[in-house]
């Protein structure tokens, strides 16, 4: 599996272990590899020669507060009804509660699909055995 870079990233891994155990000059290596040389001075401080994560440290939903999504969790996990249930019966007490927002929530604590119940999902079957030999020919209008 080859390595996932940021979307403008100009270097690759092999490239920065090379800057950064190379003795040259910012300058020269930056037209070697054709970056600025501040990229070369970046890649030299840091100790991986991977990209750091990007977005929130932390990330926070914009539309509800902590009470709110307190709420939903506690709900969810206690009723255990489906999304556009739990919408319906949630709107009266969080009144801009939408369900993009609440799927969201539900997504970011792990709780957005409910638990398998036993007995619910038909068994997966297996192709129908034919002996040896046999041709199963489908016609269908139109084929020529």
């Amino acid at each position: 599996m080859g390595q996932v870079l940021h979307g403008c990233a100009r270097t690759t891994e092999a490239v920065r272990r090379a800057i950064q155990h190379s003795q040259e000059s910012l300058r020269v290596l930056a037209r070697r590899h054709e970056v600025n040389p501040k990229t070369i001075a970046k890649w030299r401080k840091r100790t991986t020669v991977t990209d750091l994560p990007t977005g929130p440290r932390k990330p926070h939903s914009s539309t509800l507060s902590v009470e709110d999504e307190a709420i939903i969790v506690a709900f969810r996990r206690h009723t255990l009804l489906p999304l556009d249930d739990c919408l319906y019966a949630l709107q009266p007490s969080i009144p801009h509660l939408t369900r993009s927002s609440l799927h969201r929530c539900l997504q970011s604590h792990g709780i957005s699909r409910l638990p398998e119940v036993e007995g619910t999902k038909k068994p997966k079957a297996k192709y129908k055995t034919y002996p040896v030999g046999f041709f199963h020919i489908v016609y269908r209008r139109g084929w020529s």
